[in-house]
């Protein structure tokens, strides 16, 4: 690929939006042109993907059909936008990627990591992320932040025991994948954190 491939991943509440947006200010201001998407979504047929995943109302999802669904709706923003725009050489965020599925289907929902490396093959065979930053923080302290839970959010209402193994997905993941992972410890104020994650960014060669 030509271009460079960064993602944000980290547990609810973790901080990821704030400090995408504080990075996206960051980038504007010293004129580095940027590509910004999310998972599940990024794409018209993503997007409608994710509302039936995170809709409240579906509590008799299967753990499979809802792996299966990040993964349907992974491919289809890689089709369409990661794809051409890597081969373009651009610079691409991505809130989430194939490391949220192995923590939270993987790990949390109990499905094991090789069943969700099996059906996201595309992604894992032909499109890995030049770098994965992980806020680190624990979910009691990123849900305190937060307030708590979306009472509208299925993934979020899962309770703090599955919330708990995502955080430990998330950990066994990194620790397997050093050279890929910047691990940012986000407990501190969101200043001090956005100026860790643009040093890691710096250091990859990103920016």
């Amino acid at each position: 690929m030509k271009g460079k491939f960064v993602v944000f991943e980290g547990c609810e509440g973790v901080g990821k939006s704030r400090q995408i947006k504080l990075l996206e200010e960051y980038l504007i201001n010293n004129g580095i042109k940027y590509y910004l998407t999310r998972e599940p979504g990024g794409t018209d047929i993503s997007e409608q993907i994710r509302n039936i995943i995170l809709d409240g109302k579906n509590v008799a999802m299967a753990d499979e059909c809802e792996a299966l669904l990040y993964a349907a709706a992974r491919v289809q923003l890689i089709k369409e936008e990661l794809a051409p725009r890597l081969n373009r050489g651009e610079l691409i965020f991505c809130d989430r990627y194939v490391d949220s599925s192995l923590a939270y289907q993987g790990k949390a929902r109990g499905l094991g990591y090789d069943f969700v490396k099996k059906i996201n093959s595309y992604a894992f065979e032909n499109f890995m992320p030049d770098l994965t930053v992980f806020l680190k923080l624990s979910p009691e302290d990123a849900f305190k932040r937060k307030g708590g839970a979306d009472g509208a959010d299925r993934v979020e209402l899962s309770g703090m025991e599955f919330h708990k193994k995502v955080y430990e997905g998330y950990l066994e993941i990194a620790a397997e994948n050093p050279d890929r992972f910047a691990v940012i410890d986000a407990s501190g104020a969101k200043e001090e954190t956005h100026a860790k994650i643009v040093a890691a960014l710096k250091a990859k060669g990103i920016i």
